[in-house]
């Protein structure tokens, strides 16, 4: 007897469209073990043993992306929900039980509280505006903080970046009082080409990174956080306490260092399309782009219809026409019938023109108002 459940409608109809704009095509378990096992002839040796409790190929990972960030060393971590936690756990091993984030932030957004629940730590808002925090903002908390934490780029806010300037009067307020900054940097791969400065020097003043890699390198799943040796070594103690030293993690390790070779080299082309891409659908009727030019390969898409009808646009477009503009719709805010959609520029996007962009989005409003 078969139990797999069948696939849902936006799964098949991405995986069958000829043309995808945003994102990547959905896989079988059958084709992504047959991509595992194609990175057998890839540059990475595996005619060793594998990884037993970290290290292997595991520390192969935290050496490369260490010295990529610019860093001593680095902890892999199973996922990034665990690397936050632990980071900021192992802060407040030495400063104290307070952080300063962004009430958008993921911790408070995506991690059901975990911070709060698992760690003990409270947080303080740095302001409740959806965009980056100002070093005026952290000079005005009216209570201390032990450990300051910036999400680079902020998600939930439109995967925003401040200026360099700005994130540099982050650096000095909190050096002059004696804070430490952590990045929460799950997609700082792709900020390279908006501050114009390579990784090394946009981490070089945080004292510790976190970085994931299935978000923007393909990778199956996995985080790093990376910093100064003796903080490392702690933070590998808070690992093991919260159950990620795993036996063996080399599926998703390989994964990683296969989306470092492809992807990572790749992400500064995909921001610069991305604004083509953004500048031909906020022309469409309705749209807007947020923010507007984007700040790295990700951008919101809103749209005055509900999101029940866009999804449904959306099937249809793909079954009948052979081509997905979309991942899925959502309702965020107060307002009924105001969607957003989250819009990823990666491999297959860099093939259409600003022209296609526009006849496809053309297309997908016909069918919406048809249906």
């Amino acid at each position: 007897m078969n139990d797999t459940p069948p696939p849902d409608r936006r799964f098949t109809a991405r995986r069958r469209a000829d043309r995808l704009l945003s994102g990547l095509r959905p896989q079988t378990v059958r084709e992504s073990l047959a991509d595992l096992a194609a990175l057998a002839d890839g540059p990475h040796p595996l005619d060793g043993p594998v990884d037993k409790y970290g290290d292997g190929l595991v520390r192969t990972l935290e050496r490369r992306v260490a010295d990529l960030l610019g860093k001593p060393d680095a902890a892999y971590f199973p996922t990034g929900t665990m690397a936050q936690q632990a980071a900021l756990r192992t802060w407040a091993d030495t400063e104290g039980p307070v952080v300063a984030m962004h009430p958008l932030a993921h911790p408070e957004v995506h991690e059901r509280g975990a911070h709060r629940v698992l760690s003990g730590l409270r947080t303080v808002p740095l302001t409740t505006e959806p965009r980056q925090p100002t070093a005026a903002e952290l000079a005005a908390l009216d209570e201390p903080y032990d450990v300051l934490m910036l999400e680079l780029p902020l998600r939930d806010a439109g995967f925003l970046l401040p200026a360099w300037a700005e994130l540099d009067a982050l650096y000095d307020l909190a050096e002059e009082q004696g804070r430490p900054v952590h990045l929460d940097g799950a997609r700082l791969w792709e900020s390279t080409a908006h501050f114009g400065r390579p990784l090394p020097e946009i981490c070089a003043r945080a004292d510790s990174v976190y970085v994931s890699f299935y978000k923007s390198l393909g990778g199956h799943s996995g985080a790093m956080v990376a910093g100064q040796e003796e903080w490392v070594r702690r933070i590998k103690v808070w690992r093991h306490r919260y159950g990620g030293r795993l036996w063996q993690q080399w599926p998703a390790v390989l994964s990683a260092l296969a989306g470092l070779d492809r992807e990572l080299p790749r992400l500064p082309a995909y921001a610069a399309h991305a604004k083509a891409v953004a500048a031909a659908l906020a022309a469409a009727p309705g749209a807007r782009v947020h923010p507007e030019p984007p700040h790295t390969h990700q951008f919101q898409l809103w749209l005055p219809h509900p999101a029940k009808r866009l999804n449904e646009a959306g099937h249809r477009q793909a079954e009948q026409h052979g081509t997905s503009l979309f991942g899925g719709w959502w309702e965020p805010g107060p307002l009924p019938g105001l969607s957003m959609t989250e819009v990823t520029v990666q491999a297959d996007a860099l093939a259409w023109t600003a022209a296609e962009v526009t006849a496809a989005m053309e297309e997908f409003l016909d069918l919406l108002h048809k249906g």
